[in-house]
């Protein structure tokens, strides 16, 4: 691997030397950030980790989509503290959160210091238990609490929602998540082992060929490991699948909590359908065992191809069978349009990212403004929408699977027969950090490995799309009836799983 110089942007492979990184001091790096962030650029990961001094030091990597640029700086918080971004870049606010709970540096000005995962080993905050915590509330004798969950019905994960709601409007929505905390990133560290895919594939059960792509893509770059072509075209493949079951099965899920019950129930199906054209293509319907550093585990035949294929026609008729009813109902776009709106300025403003950012105007997909392996040959058109509402999010999602079916067919038409060598990496490069972006279904899935003296992991971050996303969905229900909380949430479907790591 090329030593490069001293540079706050990452090299062709999106890795960087640790000693090669800007170092800032407090002022000039809040500076900088700030001017950065103000035109038009994006937060990707604030994170703190020790450097070998054992140093704690902060690391901010942002993202220019139009130059399809990374950035990375750090600086050193003086005294555990630094004066907080939050105000002035609310994307900022669940990170600093993280920070301040992981490593008891503190964020001075930060709005509402509580939090994130409820991580009590560290002992760091007042708060030790799961839940304990000082909700925000309105005090009016006109307004009342609404408190939803933890425990919710069927087989909903944990998570709980506040409202402060006037009559049926609701003013302000706080969501506490952190029930399931499962230690993932911790039991990575001195990593990577033979049990590190499997846990890659649970962070979030929906998206697990996003995560095990972005996963391998860290180990491959610090390996300087090369995939064969065939394997790129069929992650490509199961990514795009894993898109489509999704998106389908969330257009069904929306058509279920107006009550519309026959797009439900074929999407239902449908969904169904999808999953099972993964299975065929490696064993199982969620795609787990199929991505493996070094390429991915399946064999393709003739016979195998065409009957994917032949599938892949089948479910893209049965889907826009089934949606056209969705989008011929006066009463279902009656309940759709204008309901939960999240402004493009909103959504920038709080980074948001995938279908949600989309749905709002923001032009943010990694598999364009940051395209990696089969996508940067292949190129798929953005989809956008610019009312920011539910009906948005759902087309968005609509003509996103389209688009799936189409880049699906025309990799399996350019697949070659046979199985490809996995090419196992070898040990990693020592005292880096690697950065890995891939839009999942939600939206933009990043992991980021460092290595420390011996090439193993002493820091692995994973930032599931749903980090960003959770308080744009409270923002969508200021001004709504809480009878639309429902229909708000299930068009962000958001992971529970992916945030509680």
């Amino acid at each position: 691997m090329k030593q490069e110089k001293i540079s706050s942007k990452f090299n062709r492979n999106r890795t960087a030397y640790l000693e090669n990184i800007v170092e800032l001091d407090d002022v000039a790096f809040r500076k900088k950030v700030l001017l950065l962030l103000k035109i038009r650029r994006r937060l990707i990961a604030l994170f703190a980790m020790p450097d070998r001094r054992k140093i704690v030091k902060i690391y901010i990597i942002i993202a220019d989509d139009a130059k399809s640029e990374l950035q990375i700086f750090s600086f050193r918080p003086v005294n555990n503290a630094f004066k907080s971004f939050t105000p002035e870049l609310p994307q900022f606010y669940l990170f600093e959160r993280e920070i301040y709970e992981q490593n008891g540096i503190m964020p001075l000005g930060h709005p509402c210091i509580k939090p994130v995962r409820f991580e009590r080993v560290t002992k760091k905050t007042k708060y030790n238990d799961i839940g304990e915590m000082d909700y925000f509330r309105i005090d009016s004798n006109e307004i009342h609490q609404v408190a939803v969950g933890p425990v919710h019905a069927g087989i909903i994960e944990p998570g709980h929602f506040r409202f402060q709601c006037h009559g049926e409007i609701v003013h302000h929505l706080e969501i506490s998540l952190g029930y399931q905390h499962r230690g993932i990133e911790k039991q990575l560290v001195g990593g990577p082992y033979k049990t590190t895919p499997h846990q890659i594939e649970a962070v979030a059960g929906d998206s697990s060929i996003a995560h095990s792509i972005a996963y391998c893509r860290v180990l491959e770059r610090l390996t300087e490991t090369t995939i064969l072509a065939n394997s790129q075209k069929i992650r490509g493949i199961a990514l795009e699948l894993e898109r489509c079951a999704n998106h389908i099965g969330d257009l069904g899920a929306l058509a279920g909590d107006i009550g519309y019950l026959p797009t439900m129930s074929y999407c239902g199906r449908i969904r169904g359908d999808f999953l099972n054209i993964t299975a065929l293509l490696c064993g199982n319907r969620f795609g787990r065992g199929l991505i493996r550093p070094g390429g991915v585990t399946c064999s393709m035949d003739i016979d195998l191809i065409q009957e994917l294929r032949k599938r892949i026609a089948i479910g893209k008729k049965d889907f826009i069978s089934a949606t056209a009813l969705l989008w011929e109902s006066y009463s279902v776009l009656a309940r759709f349009e204008g309901t939960g709106v999240v402004p493009r300025e909103t959504a920038q403003k709080l980074g948001m990212v995938g279908v949600a950012a989309r749905a709002s105007g923001v032009i943010s997909d990694a598999r364009i403004n940051h395209s990696t392996g089969i996508y940067r040959k292949l190129k798929l058109k953005l989809i956008t929408a610019d009312s920011g509402d539910v009906f948005a999010r759902a087309r968005v999602r609509w003509y996103e699977v389209i688009e799936s079916i189409y880049f699906i067919d025309k990799l399996l038409m350019e697949l070659e027969l046979g199985a490809d060598k996995v090419v196992v990496p070898d040990n990693m490069q020592p005292e880096t950090i690697c950065l890995a972006l891939e839009e999942g279904w939600r939206g933009e899935v990043c992991h980021i490995g460092v290595t420390d003296e011996q090439g193993k992991f002493q820091k692995y971050k994973i930032i599931d799309p749903s980090f960003h996303n959770w308080y744009g969905l409270a923002v969508a229900l200021r001004g709504e009836q809480i009878s639309d909380f429902p229909l708000c949430n299930k068009s962000f479907n958001l992971s529970y799983c992916g945030f509680d790591l």
